[in-house]
Formats: structure tokens, C-alpha cells, sequence
């Protein structure tokens, strides 16, 4: 199970429509260069600017590769966007560490530098994507739908942009789990006890970081006040409702935890796929969204791949990929008003709540990341 990204929410309001409606060494790439003709693509920070698509598909096939890091096949429709954009482009794509976060992938970025097996690509929680950004680890790279991404939704330089998301939800095996749960209130009954589990560590992992902050709003806290929800899980804890391990479908299958608190369209893909008595729903005492953020390596090995492989997803394939995987793509309130979304996978979303949306703010999000990183383990551990 992916212990992915710390994720976190974009800075500033954003319109609820836009989420109510993953090596190998060697390299066909320079890991210093990234030159093909007269064009450097490691400093090109568009596709006009380098000449167009066909310069572009054309450079990123003589490199032949792209390395891509934390992407686990049944993450999100990854498996089968890789496998669409190798059959498509005839590059190779060597996916490195699938179970890792995102702070796994700021250290292959460093520990990598100059190599040919470094990652050219990343996919990651705001709150990594703006440190590797501050330790000039990322390339300014604007997709040619770079308009149709909300301007709180990517960074002013260009450096990382939102690409999906999704809900804090309850995912439950309804076999196992006989009076539904609706809330994080509920999740705190004695009818849970050794139920409830998280998929992974806050300080780590994203889903797990979101959840506390989800049992924040829910527990009289604030985008602004994060100790409720560690508060929460402390106490969940000593009731003995609490199950430390990382969450996912083998230990939903297992009933180790029957009771999941992670990303709704990772409970419907990664968990709900096999088991048809898995039920999902949004706590009714917190909505809480957020969405990962694409990201281009400075030092991208591969820097013409990278960047066609970002244009792949940002296209109205790329993006109803991530739908047909239960994620609601960035641009998907775009699609929706051109008709160039995949209905039926639109329809197939998780129903979201009827409640605005908030946001945290860059200085709220990181506050609350210190938060947890200085008081979790002490807490809760």
C-alpha cells in the first residue's frame, strides 16, 4: 500500500465545483544535458516555448525513457495512464519506490542528482511540492493548460500545479461493520473498538496527514487549528478504537481494519474494487479536500519526457484517466462546461457534500504541519 504524500489543500478559496462535479538504472537521456537539436528542454518552460508538441514528442522519443517515482498502478488510474502513454509514445517508463511518499521523492531528487535513474517527474502533497520548490529542486514548467488549472490550485512560478484530488471519507466493510458509521463522532463509539486505522503516519503519508486535519474541523477545530484532531486520534487511541498500522485493502480484506478513514476515490479504486461490501461515506461533521500536484525534476535526466508526460496528463485524456481512477481532475469543472468529460465517470464519483468547501491557506497548511510533526508521536504515536 502507497504511504503517499503529505498533501496539502491549496492556498487560498477555491469554488467547491471543482471537487463537487510511481526504477530502474540506465537512460536514453543526459543526465546533465537534456539538449535535442537546438533546443535545451531542461530550461524550456513551455511547449510553445520549445517549439511546439511535435518538437517536443519528437525530443522526449529520442530520450526513450521517463522516470517516474511513488506511483502505484491502482493509484489514482496510474497503471493504466503509463501503460496508455508508453503505448502512445513508445517511451519507456521505469516507475521507482510505488509504496513511497513525497518526501521519498524530494530525497531520490537529491540523492539522485546527475544520475540517470533520478526521477524526471513528480507527484506529490503541496506542502513538498513548496519545499522542493524553496530548495530549488524544481523546474518552472507552465502545461499549455496551464488557464483552465485555478490560479489557487499551482504556483505563481510555475514550479508545481494541482492534478487531482478528492474527500476525507469513512470506507467500512459492511459485512464486518454492522451499524454504519457516519461521522468522525461515530468513529469515537465503543462499538468501534480495534476498528478504525489510517493509511499510514500524518507526518508521512497524506491521506493520513488529512485525516487528522479532517478530525480537526470535526472536533471544534479550524484550518487554522489543527491540535483537535491529533487530540482526537490521541484519544481514539486510548479507547482502544484506534488501529495503528497502515490502512489498505489487505488489512480491510484481513479485518485487521474493517474501518478506513482515507481519500474517497482511493477507498472506491483501491479498496471498494474487490470488495463489493465496502461501503464509503463523507463524514458528515467535516468535508475536507485537497488535491496532489504535478511537478517537473530540475534535474530531470529525461527533461523532454517529463515535460510531454506532463502535457499527456493535462490534456482531456490525461485528465478523464484520472476521472475514470474516482479522482476529480483539476480541470474537470473545464471539461464539464466544454462537454469534453467522460459522463459516465463523472457520474461514478462518490457523491460530495452540499457543504462550501474550505480551504487552508500555505501558512495555516504548514502551521498545521509543524503541528503534527512535533506532537503526534508524543501523542498518539
Amino acid at each position: 500500500m502507497r504511504n503517499k504524500k503529505t498533501v496539502a489543500a491549496a492556498a487560498g478559496a477555491l469554488s467547491g465545483a471543482l471537487l463537487a462535479a510511481g526504477c530502474s538504472s540506465g537512460s536514453g537521456g543526459s543526465a546533465s544535458g537534456g539538449g535535442t537539436g537546438s533546443t535545451n528542454w531542461a530550461t524550456v518552460t513551455s511547449v510553445a516555448a520549445g517549439g511546439g508538441i511535435r518538437a517536443l514528442i519528437a525530443a522526449a522519443k529520442q530520450e526513450g525513457q521517463l522516470n517516474v517515482i511513488t506511483l502505484p498502478a491502482n493509484w489514482a488510474n496510474y497503471g493504466t495512464i503509463m501503460k496508455d502513454f508508453t503505448a502512445k509514445y513508445g517511451i519507456r517508463i521505469n516507475d521507482a519506490n510505488p509504496d513511497g511518499s513525497s518526501q521519498d521523492e524530494i530525497n531520490a531528487m537529491v540523492q539522485l542528482k546527475g544520475q540517470s535513474r533520478a526521477p524526471d517527474v513528480l507527484d506529490m502533497g503541496t506542502a513538498f511540492a513548496i519545499k522542493a520548490d524553496q530548495e530549488k529542486l524544481l523546474a518552472k514548467y507552465q502545461v499549455a493548460a496551464w488557464n483552465d488549472i485555478p490560479s489557487a490550485e499551482k504556483s505563481s512560478d510555475g514550479t508545481w500545479y494541482g492534478d487531482y484530488g478528492g474527500y476525507v471519507a469513512i470506507g467500512y466493510d459492511s459485512k464486518k461493520v454492522t451499524v454504519p458509521p457516519t461521522s468522525f463522532k461515530d468513529l469515537a463509539k465503543p462499538i468501534y473498538k480495534h476498528e478504525v486505522a489510517i493509511n499510514g503516519n500524518p507526518t508521512q503519508a497524506s491521506a493520513a496527514f488529512s485525516a487528522v486535519y479532517a478530525a480537526a474541523l470535526a472536533s471544534g477545530g479550524s484550518l487554522g487549528n489543527i491540535h483537535p484532531g491529533i487530540a482526537y486520534f490521541a484519544k481514539l487511541k486510548k479507547d482502544g478504537n484506534f488501529v495503528p498500522v497502515t490502512a489498505g485493502p489487505t488489512t480491510v480484506q484481513s479485518g485487521q481494519t474493517p474501518i478506513v478513514i482515507w481519500w474517497d476515490y482511493l477507498l472506491a479504486s483501491e479498496v471498494g474494487a474487490t470488495n463489493p461490501s465496502f461501503k464509503i461515506v463523507i463524514p458528515t461533521d467535516a468535508s475536507y479536500a485537497a488535491y496532489y500536484d504535478q511537478a517537473v525534476n530540475a534535474n530531470a535526466p529525461d527533461p523532454a519526457a517529463a515535460r510531454l508526460w506532463e502535457e499527456y496528463l493535462y490534456s482531456v485524456t490525461g485528465q478523464n484517466l484520472w476521472l475514470l481512477g474516482k479522482a476529480r481532475p483539476v480541470e474537470l469543472p473545464t471539461m464539464i462546461a466544454n462537454g469534453t468529460v467522460d459522463k459516465a465517470a463523472n457520474a461514478a464519483l462518490p457523491p460530495a457534500p452540499s457543504t462550501p468547501l474550505q480551504f487552508p491557506t500555505q501558512a495555516q497548511e504548514s502551521a498545521a504541519e509543524g503541528v503534527v510533526a512535533k506532537q503526534w508521536a508524543a501523542k498518539v504515536g
